[in-house]
């Protein structure tokens, strides 16, 4: 449960600002179908945590569990300071209209994660709890979902009254604390 609990928290404090909120924004102005986007949202982000997961599991194979704790710990802390770093959304990651709303939403929401924050927080957060691979997926799709489902519903006027910088701040303490606690466990 603590792989689920920590895993939706972070990635829904860290999706606040991040370019794939920007994008979903940006869908919901183009489109204005909610729903189609919403789907699209979650079918992207389940496969590609569902792969950052595996990754995230096949390290802990490879890698003994002294040098896996210095990489996490030093991932996390190098994740608290990524967090404090604003994304940019070029308009070309929007998606392609020729495949449908719900297409381009897919495309451009698994292409936009490729490298994202929070897949390197699936990757880290699975090599962290590799037993619970499966409930990391969830709450990393679920804090995914927290973040970009009211974007698309409603646009951007709450984009222009959220305090980003202390949403990303707030994330960045979460993912330092993780990473001390990580390199002192």
């Amino acid at each position: 449960m603590d792989a689920f609990l920590i895993s939706t928290g972070i990635v829904a404090l860290a999706e606040i600002g991040d370019k794939t909120q920007l994008l979903s924004f940006l869908l919901a102005a183009r489109y204005k179908r909610p729903w189609p986007i919403i789907f699209g949202i979650f079918v992207a982000t389940v496969v590609n945590h569902a792969l950052a997961g595996a990754v995230g599991a096949w390290i802990t194979t490879m890698i003994g569990p002294q040098a896996l704790r210095w990489i996490l710990g030093i991932s996390f802390i190098a994740m608290a300071v990524w967090m404090l770093i604003p994304d940019k959304l070029d308009d070309a990651e929007a998606g392609s209209p020729r495949f449908g709303v719900f297409g381009a939403t897919v495309i451009a929401f698994f292409l936009a994660e490729m490298g994202d924050k929070t897949q390197v927080a699936t990757v880290a957060l699975a090599a962290q709890y590799p037993s619970s691979v499966a409930f990391v997926v969830l709450g990393t799709t679920l804090g995914m979902m927290i973040a970009n489902a009211p974007a698309v519903l409603i646009g951007d006027k709450l984009a222009h009254r959220m305090p980003v910088r202390l949403v990303h701040g707030v994330a960045a303490a979460v993912f330092a604390v993780l990473g001390v606690a990580t390199l002192l466990y």
